[in-house]
């Protein structure tokens, strides 16, 4: 809708010739403006905060093992019966298979590799989306690669998030946008006013501008 406004201002500021309106006009176009850029800010910022949230908990290791490396990056699928989470680790394929351990409970799973060039690596994950069979899930070593398979304990239920905390960061990003006041009704007002004290000839021109931008518009006329 911001959008939509900033090409609405724009036709009505092509259409008039009345300075008091084009100040007005301008006014409002530059305020839009900013609304959007905001818009924009407030998204980038809330991206890398969810970005900082969904990193696991560090782990404190033994001092023995040199020092744990906190695994954050991960990909993830899901079929009717598991989710699948694959981590890549270079080299893991050629630690004993002991060394790779993962414990899960109906709402979590930890990751340990242990002894993978000198560092161990971890991944906790905690608060799954949905709760998992303890027993029906494991884990595969392949080549760099560690897969975890968390068995659904409802099958054929579609999991939109692995954990509750993404699931929470991304709706709450949601409402926020829609209880903000309409920035069109703004420049409604801002219309009114000048409609309802200018003279005739304001009226017209106002009413002419109003009438073929909603016509462009209707259109899908895509000239701004």
């Amino acid at each position: 809708p911001l959008q939509k406004d900033l090409e609405e201002v724009k036709v009505l500021l092509e259409k008039t010739t009345r300075k008091r309106i084009r100040d007005a006009l301008t006014a409002e176009k530059s305020k839009i403006e900013t609304e959007i850029k905001n818009k924009m800010q407030q998204k980038s910022q809330k991206k890398a905060e969810l970005l900082e949230n969904e990193k696991p908990a560090a782990v404190v290791a033994p001092i023995t093992t040199g020092y744990t490396v906190k695994i954050s990056n991960y990909g993830w699928d899901q079929s009717d019966k598991f989710v699948k989470i694959y981590i890549t680790l270079t080299g893991v394929h050629q630690v004993p298979t002991e060394n790779v351990q993962v414990h899960f409970t109906e709402r979590s799973f930890d990751l340990l590799v242990k002894n993978l060039n000198g560092k161990s690596y971890s991944m906790i994950v905690n608060n799954l989306l949905k709760p998992i069979s303890v027993e029906g899930s494991s884990k595969k070593v392949k080549t760099d690669t560690v897969l975890i398979l968390c068995r659904k304990k409802v099958e054929n239920t579609r999991w939109d998030y692995l954990t509750q905390v993404e699931k929470e960061c991304k709706e709450k990003e949601k409402p926020s946008y829609d209880t903000e006041t309409d920035p069109s009704e703004g420049l409604m007002n801002v219309l009114k006013k000048i409609y309802e004290d200018g003279d005739d000839d304001m009226k017209r021109t106002i009413n002419k501008a109003w009438v073929e931008s909603r016509e462009k518009q209707a259109k899908g006329d895509t000239e701004f």
